[in-house]
């Protein structure tokens, strides 16, 4: 049986892989277990990590730095990655809204903080400790330390303080979401509300006969107007056309139009009658409309085309074929001539049959080649955000400079990436399975190790004199905070749960709480209001600690 205490106990690089791959696999299964309908998901994960701790197993201290912060990159690398190309759309839309509410509740956890040093007696330097526990926030911690060495103050004591708060500030948030989803969610919460405006593009059928538009081209009409809208077939006669820009249109044609859900009234006075039938169903067989013109969906796979524009492409030129949609992820595009594509896009090509046939070897439509992941390209990123995590940023009034640091780095770069690589023809594209491995794979090893980190010396502090005193007050901030800020915006109806959900785990700087999230709400928008709101509640958090020890030690 030596070989098996071998495997476990003995430091090397073989008994770190078997340890954290013991800790990720029985997490993960017991995470699956529910309890009154309730399961943890990838967050049951850290707490057997805490358990392996405190019964001895342990791997080497740089090894298990190293898995740690490799784990961590991975995962807020490739989730910048995936909510990137929806990220600035919207943070124009409601990010400012969604940042607010971060704002007040990391707020509220810093006045709460300062209200109870008087009460408990608690200098503020620990104080600080069990905050940046409680928002399970260690940029913080890092910066709270800096900030107590510059004043020749023991920063051990705030890094104790951390360490016993952060288990429950983990379990503290996902608690706070299960009590509001039990005692003030309502069903109509649950549903997501898209606000997304590429996301209603609509198919509608329209016949001419509005005079002001007879004889004039659709190029002329296009300009004469703000709405944008594309015609994909004209039927005129009992003849199916595919229009090109300088078709001219005549009283009577039948127009099959794309353009924005809000813009159909538009679009009525434009040609004059609407036809009430309904093209959005998804079971309709395009092909099978007319024998002359086909619809088809080719996949964007030549490299060189990312970024373009797809007025540079002049495909109704050079292939007679229009494009009506492109569909990004689960997001559906409005085919403009200023859509600029992506590598990965589906794009929704309407013509005749040959014309099809050149246009989509133009594109490439080659699944195999997307199904290989840019592995390389991934790698490059997660360095860049790295390096942009190390730049210190100096505040007035703040003597040590202020950093992204690991986490807020890689994060802001997958943004970045994510939604400005196809302009700087930067391929950012990974497929849909391989970003959820590369997320899931990136926490588990994140979470194995921070809790096996945190395990071996929690049950020591806890049992000591001020240990159960720093569990409940840290226990306390992260709980009433989250369920005040979530109550006021449950109240306002402006958002879904997923929604709320992401703005409590993002600024409290908690990716577990936002796995449970995902894994119990569906949709994406936990994940996209979490990358909106993170950034900055993160960066606000790292100020907040070094302004309380600067103006208060």
């Amino acid at each position: 049986m030596d070989w098996i205490n071998g495997l476990f106990t003995i430091h090397s690089a073989l008994q770190a892989v078997a340890v954290i791959a013991i800790i990720v696999a029985l997490g993960l299964a017991l995470g699956k277990l529910r309890v009154g309908g309730i399961s943890l998901g990838i967050a049951f994960v850290f707490f057997v990590g805490i358990l392996a701790g405190n019964v001895g197993l342990s791997i080497d201290s740089n090894v298990l730095n190293y898995a740690e912060t490799f784990g961590l990159v991975i995962f807020v690398y490739t989730l910048g990655l995936h909510v990137g190309p929806h990220f600035f759309v919207s943070l124009r839309q409601e990010g400012f809204a969604l940042n607010m509410w971060g704002l007040a509740l990391t707020l509220l956890g810093t006045v709460m903080a300062l209200l109870l040093c008087p009460i408990t007696h608690i200098n503020i330097g620990d104080m600080v400790g069990l905050l940046c526990g409680a928002t399970t926030n260690t940029p913080a911690l890092g910066a709270a330390q800096q900030a107590l060495q510059h004043l020749g103050r023991n920063s051990g004591s705030a890094a104790l303080a951390t360490a016993v708060t952060y288990p429950l500030g983990v379990l503290g948030v996902i608690l706070a979401i299960l009590l509001l989803r039990r005692f003030m969610v309502k069903p109509a919460d649950l549903i997501v509300r898209q606000n997304h405006d590429e996301n209603h593009t609509y198919i509608g059928q329209f016949i001419v006969v509005n005079p002001a538009i007879e004889g004039r081209s659709i190029a002329q009409i296009a300009q004469s107007t703000h709405t944008k809208f594309i015609i994909s077939r004209v039927w005129r006669d009992g003849q199916v056309i595919v229009p090109v820009a300088t078709t001219e249109l005549k009283e009577g044609d039948n127009l099959l139009v794309v353009t924005n859900r809000e813009d159909v009234a538009s679009m009525e006075i434009l040609f004059g009658q609407k036809v009430k039938k309904d093209w959005n169903k998804e079971q309709i067989d395009w092909n099978h409309i007319d024998s002359k013109v086909e619809s088809r969906v080719v996949v964007l796979s030549r490299t060189v085309l990312n970024g373009k524009l797809l007025g540079q492409l002049h495909l109704r030129d050079a292939y007679g074929v229009n494009v009506s949609r492109v569909f990004r992820g689960d997001v559906k595009l409005l085919a403009t001539d200023d859509l600029r594509l992506q590598y990965g896009d589906r794009i929704t090509i309407v013509g005749e049959s040959k014309a099809l046939d050149n246009a989509e070897h133009f594109f490439g439509n080659s699944v195999k080649t997307l199904a290989e992941p840019n592995v390389g390209s991934i790698l490059l990123g997660m360095l860049l955000g790295l390096a942009l995590g190390t730049i210190p940023i100096s505040l007035p009034g703040i003597d040590s400079p202020v950093r992204l640091g690991i986490a807020g780095g890689p994060i802001v770069m997958g943004i970045l990436v994510g939604a400005l690589g196809p302009k700087l023809h930067f391929i950012s594209y990974t497929t849909h399975s391989a970003s959820l491995m590369l997320r899931r794979l990136g926490l588990s090893i994140y979470l194995a190790c921070l809790g096996l980190d945190a395990g071996k010396d929690f049950l020591a502090t806890v049992i000591r004199p001020e240990g159960l005193m720093w569990v409940g007050i840290g226990f306390i901030l992260t709980i009433v905070p989250v369920l005040i800020i979530g109550a006021l915006a449950l109240k306002t109806k402006k958002y879904d749960f997923g929604t709320i959900c992401g703005i409590l785990c993002g600024s409290m700087a908690n990716p577990m709480a936002l796995s449970y999230a995902n894994d119990t709400i569906e949709g994406d928008t936990p994940s996209i209001s979490y990358a909106s709101v993170y950034p900055l509640g993160m960066f606000i958090r790292v100020i907040i600690a070094q302004v309380l020890i600067m103006f208060f030690a």
